[in-house]
């Protein structure tokens, strides 16, 4: 049985793009189905395929697996890679990606993901403290964890694809970063799966008038 993983926009949707450069980057082989966000009929056409009515979505046979953090668990069960090895670095990795998956709502709100966009924009004191902890984590895993590579845990696993739409977002609002976290979100960033999704983001013709960053995870998880 094959896997087909429906996602959103590329220029917008965050989650979507956590199981997909997931699945690329582990090279697990699957479809992509794309249906579009913000649209009057999206939450209709999302529901004949997503209980949840929200995206990324995951069809494997006659199971359907919702949630971008559900769909890293099931994989996990069915591939090997898709978190580190080692113990002590797999719960790190699981609870810095359950952090990421919950947290960082100021951050959310005032830096929406828009991958074709570039404008520097000053954050609230929340989202600057947001961002604070985004960098204290990136620096513990790249010290704890990550001198056999150039990502969190060494190797790329799920825990960094749970940070590459914050790697998106600081590019876009130009986020001053400096040592571990400079280099950890240039390598996400230079990551060809990235580069992929930056480019097929680059191409999309649906732009959303007026948006509001608070409103761009109205169908995404």
């Amino acid at each position: 049985m094959s896997y087909t993983l429906y996602i959103g926009n590329k220029n917008y949707s965050t989650w979507s793009l956590r199981a997909w450069v997931l699945m690329k980057v582990i090279d697990i082989p699957f479809r992509e189905q794309r249906l579009a966000l913000y649209r009057p009929d999206s939450a209709a056409r999302i529901h004949q395929i997503s209980p949840s009515r929200r995206l990324p979505c995951l069809h494997h046979g006659a199971t359907v697996v919702w949630d971008s953090l559900a769909i890293t668990e099931y994989l996990a069960e069915r591939h090997p890679g898709v978190w580190p090895a080692d113990t002590v670095a797999r719960a790190w990795a699981r609870s810095a990606a359950a952090e990421m998956h919950a947290g960082f709502g100021r951050m959310r709100d005032e830096l929406g993901m828009d991958v074709r966009l570039r404008r520097g924009r000053t954050p609230s004191a929340a989202a600057a403290a947001d961002i604070a902890r985004i960098v204290e984590l990136w620096r513990e895993g790249r010290q704890r964890f990550g001198q056999g590579g150039e990502f969190l845990c060494g190797a790329f696993s799920a825990v960094d694809a749970f940070w590459c739409p914050v790697a998106f977002r600081f590019q876009t609002y130009a986020v001053v970063l400096d040592g571990a976290a400079r280099d950890y979100a240039r390598a996400l960033v230079a990551l060809p799966a990235m580069q992929d999704w930056a480019a097929a983001a680059a191409r999309e013709t649906d732009r959303v008038p007026g948006l509001e960053p608070p409103g761009l995870g109205a169908q995404q998880q």
